[in-house]
């Protein structure tokens, strides 16, 4: 039990609002699986972010019922890592609310991601689109974390945060450990394939920027083939003139191990349809386990349900003790 007490504790969700990306498994998932030995691991389903955007209710429930048999088939053993849908932990919303309060309406509205969906999502501009940081608050410091896995390009979210628990720890006397953002190495950011100077993303416009984990081969190969690159016909990496081929690198890399100067002594002198084809089954074969796992899964509905609501359990016992501490400082009279 010693081990366990001193373990550094690491947060992460992702949103289920569609299938889980190439990007977001090469940047998060894959990594994932290997901190389970070190640190204390929660991840969740995002659920109650995603409604900040109008959502099929049928296939939220599908995408996060999806979305947790994915995490287990991409080796996060739900013995080691606590997994759990958010909604299934109601202290997520209890805390959000109080974050709501000690959160100023200027900081909010400077969040990029704010103006962003605000843009794509004219006609509901909704006041959780506004003020979800202050939820995505409560998820990290409900659980003490230490650590957050994020993008580079969500490092503000945790950095508002840092700002929220310090204000509140400021009022009222130690309360919120104090997060940092955890950026892996390699693979943080994996780009579209038809416009590499975004990164991936579900809400790509051209449905072949963006590769699924859980696509048919056929598909996967199809949109690789299709990829950007350059009239230049050299695999090297430079992502400011080679975007597109630096991107490829950086998936082969991350599928294959291999490191860029290898990759570019193995295609030296070969076309750019060499390359992608490579690219294509080197991702082929590193989702197809996960994916015939991810189905496996799915088949058997009783298992999962045994893993969030255990998972809810266990979450739920730390969030409650963080949420029992906050409620008595800002002065809620006990139940």
């Amino acid at each position: 039990m010693e081990n366990e007490v001193q373990k550094k504790r690491i947060l992460s969700g992702i949103q289920p609002s569609g299938n889980l990306t190439l990007g977001s498994y090469l940047g998060a998932i894959k990594n994932w699986a290997a901190l389970a030995d070190e640190y204390d691991c929660y991840y969740m389903m995002a659920d109650m972010h995603t409604i900040t955007v109008r959502q099929v209710p049928a296939d939220l429930r599908r995408n996060t019922l999806t979305q947790l048999a994915a995490y287990i088939a991409s080796g996060l053993d739900p013995e080691k890592n606590v997994l759990f849908v958010q909604s299934h932990v109601p202290a997520h919303a209890q805390l959000g609310w109080v974050l709501d309060c000690y959160t100023m309406f200027g900081e909010l509205s400077r969040m990029t991601q704010f103006k962003d969906k605000s843009a794509k999502n004219a006609d509901n501009i909704n006041a959780g689109l506004f003020t979800y940081p202050a939820l995505m608050a409560g998820d990290i410091l409900l659980y003490q974390a230490d650590l957050v896995p994020v993008g580079g390009d969500q490092k503000q979210h945790v950095e508002i945060c840092r700002d929220i628990a310090n204000r509140f720890n400021g009022i009222y006397g130690e309360t919120f450990k104090i997060p940092e953002p955890y950026i892996p190495k390699v693979g943080a950011r994996i780009m579209s394939l038809t416009s590499p100077e975004n990164k991936m993303s579900k809400s790509d416009k051209d449905p072949n920027g963006c590769v699924y984990m859980l696509e048919k081969p056929e598909d996967i190969m199809r949109k690789f083939k299709k990829a950007v690159t350059d009239s230049d016909a050299c695999v090297r990496f430079d992502p400011e003139n080679k975007p597109g081929v630096s991107n490829l690198m950086q998936i082969y890399s991350a599928a294959t191990g291999a490191a860029f100067e290898q990759i570019e002594a193995e295609f030296a002198g070969r076309g750019y349809g060499d390359f992608k084809k490579a690219v294509g089954e080197s991702v082929v074969e590193m989702l197809r386990p996960i994916r015939e796992e991810t189905e496996r899964l799915l088949s058997d509905k009783a298992y999962l349900e045994t893993i969030y609501r255990s998972g809810a359990e266990r979450a739920s016992y730390v969030a409650n003790r963080t949420l029992g501490k906050v409620y008595k400082k800002v002065g809620f009279l006990a139940r």
